[in-house]
């Protein structure tokens, strides 16, 4: 199998068991450095996209689900890459803890939109359009995150009773937004993880 690995706790602690694993993949494609860093130490054959254009699957982490199986990402700053990676592989399965079920999207987490960073004010102020609100992430030092292809991190208020669909188009419209953080079409499976040990599968129809 080609494997395509997100970024995140869940996916990171699927990459250490795979590489114990006798179902150990072929190759893996990682969506970020220290998924990368990780899937190499647990001996992983990582290799880049343009060597594995085509996937079998993409597993990957995330911030906020519903049980029509759409996503909300981003929060660790990843989306792009993250979004790129599932776009190659067949199926993409997420992975997540019980508590990221939502009854809707940014119930708990914003909206993370990736932005170039030339005039990076006037897209946000595109954004607060069809936006609540936007404010850009700050990195540990207090300077804007700059995300790993170079780019700023708007976290964004969802309003309330919003139609995703017609929400995430159009923010990906808006001159300089270079992804969003909505994931709605993508997840084929997602698994979502108890503390008592349970599993919950939801499976797109």
């Amino acid at each position: 199998m080609r494997l395509g690995l997100g970024s995140g706790r869940a996916v990171w602690a699927a990459a250490e068991a795979l590489g114990t694993s006798s179902a150990r993949p072929e190759l893996v494609v990682c969506a970020s450095p220290e998924t990368a860093r990780l899937a190499e130490a647990a001996g992983l054959l990582v290799v880049a996209p343009d060597r594995a254009p085509e996937l079998d699957l993409a597993l990957d982490g995330a911030d906020e689900v519903m049980r029509d199986l759409a996503v909300l990402k981003g929060g660790g700053g990843a989306l792009l890459r993250e979004k790129l990676v599932i776009a190659c592989a067949r199926r993409c399965v997420i992975v997540a803890e019980a508590r990221k079920l939502v009854a809707r999207l940014g119930e708990r987490w914003r909206l993370p939109v990736e932005v170039v960073r030339f005039g990076w004010e006037g897209t946000r102020g595109r954004l607060l359009a069809v936006l609540d609100d936007a404010e850009c992430r700050g990195d540990d030092n207090g300077a804007p995150f700059v995300s790993d292809e170079g780019h700023h991190i708007l976290d964004c208020a969802i309003p309330p009773g919003a139609d995703l669909g017609a929400l995430a188009a159009a923010v990906k419209a808006i001159t300089g937004v270079v992804e969003h953080g909505l994931f709605l079409e993508h997840a084929d499976t997602i698994l979502l993880g108890a503390p008592d040990g349970s599993l919950e599968r939801l499976v797109r129809p």
